[in-house]
């Protein structure tokens, strides 16, 4: 049979959730939440409550039955695609998600809450199994508003404590730990570290690492040695220079990220400082790079496989098992990787 699209069918096509949204001026995922009896800012309710009354909108039942159906799309957003972490983990999710017959869709936020709210109405017009992405505390109402609507979370790097979701950690206070233990064990007592935020829960907890193996050893936590540098190359960069200027600075330093490690070694470099004769230097994170430098830089490997591997194996057993509504949190260890760049003293 053949149908000829030209000729008027004589029915009208009823508005669409999309029709709503483009005559409101708001995104797709604001008028489902909406719908849903969330809470939304008033002005986009009295702009949707317009476009529906103006559309003449009626929800439609069945496409509203068909948000229980699983459409196998996973989002994930991340902050950044630096290789050193999380573009490592999206390579290993895609491989591991797809095995398990999913797609993986993925939207990079650069850190910017304006962006992190785009990213979740977009996953929201996707309709996508679950959500896969390092803790905000920015985004708690609209997570907790993302789970309410019944999509499953998975935090894994920085964690949203509150929030019912399965969780892919590091110890990264044991390892962070570990590692300082190593430098009190060559004979260095002024320890510096170059601290990520100390709102997230990954800097929370490497410092308490670095505080708890200090404390030990019975060394007083001394604040000066402690210098914040906001997980980035200048912010390492800058906080060595602050520690490296005290009357008595510190013989070793502890980078809680890559990135601030690369800071440190770029001020040393430009100072005429080497590792480890002038200053022994370890990291948390393990890159390539640091095998290439000319001592070795002692570091804590993540074992990115292995998280990538636990986020796919909780995100299947929830999704065939959406019933089971005890959250999950997986803890995995980490390597220690001792190269050159440390001294006994």
């Amino acid at each position: 049979m053949t149908v000829d699209e030209s000729r008027p069918t004589g029915r009208k096509r009823s508005p669409t959730i999309v029709d709503v949204a483009n005559t409101a001026g708001v995104a797709i995922g604001t008028v489902s939440r909406y719908l849903n009896g969330h809470k939304i800012r008033r002005g986009n309710r009295d702009q949707i409550e317009h476009a529906i009354e103006k559309l003449s909108y009626r929800r439609n039942a069945v496409a509203a039955a068909m948000k229980t159906e699983l459409t196998h799309m996973v989002g994930l957003t991340v902050p950044t695609f630096n290789y050193e972490f999380h573009g490592v983990i999206l390579e290993h999710l895609t491989r591991s998600v797809r095995r398990s017959g999913r797609a993986l869709l993925t939207y990079c936020h650069g850190a910017d809450p304006k962006i992190m709210e785009e990213a979740l109405d977009f996953f929201a017009s996707q309709r996508i199994d679950a959500l896969i992405m390092t803790g905000d505390a920015g985004m708690y109402d609209r997570l907790e508003e993302v789970v309410e609507q019944g999509t499953p979370l998975i935090f894994y790097n920085n964690d949203l404590r509150g929030l019912p979701a399965d969780r892919v950690f590091v110890d990264n206070r044991g390892a962070s730990h570990r590692v300082v233990q190593h430098l009190l064990d060559l004979g260095h007592e002024r320890i510096g570290i170059l601290c990520g935020d100390l709102g997230d829960s990954s800097g929370r907890e490497r410092f308490e690492g670095y505080e708890q193996a200090l404390t030990e050893r019975r060394i007083p936590l001394e604040p000066s040695y402690i210098a914040a540098g906001g997980w980035t190359t200048s912010g390492g960069f800058d906080a060595t220079k602050r520690l490296m200027a005290l009357p008595n600075p510190p013989t070793a330093i502890f980078a809680s990220s890559y990135p601030m490690t690369l800071g440190a070694l770029g001020w040393l470099k430009d100072n005429g400082k080497k590792v480890p004769d002038d200053l022994s230097l370890v990291s948390f994170d393990d890159v390539p790079l640091f095998r290439l430098h000319e001592a070795g830089i002692t570091a804590v490997a993540q074992p990115l496989e292995e998280i990538a591997e636990a986020i796919t194996e909780l995100l299947v057993a929830r999704l065939s098992q959406p019933e089971h509504r005890v959250p999950r949190t997986i803890v995995l260890d980490c390597d220690i990787i001792l190269r050159g760049s440390t001294r006994r003293i």
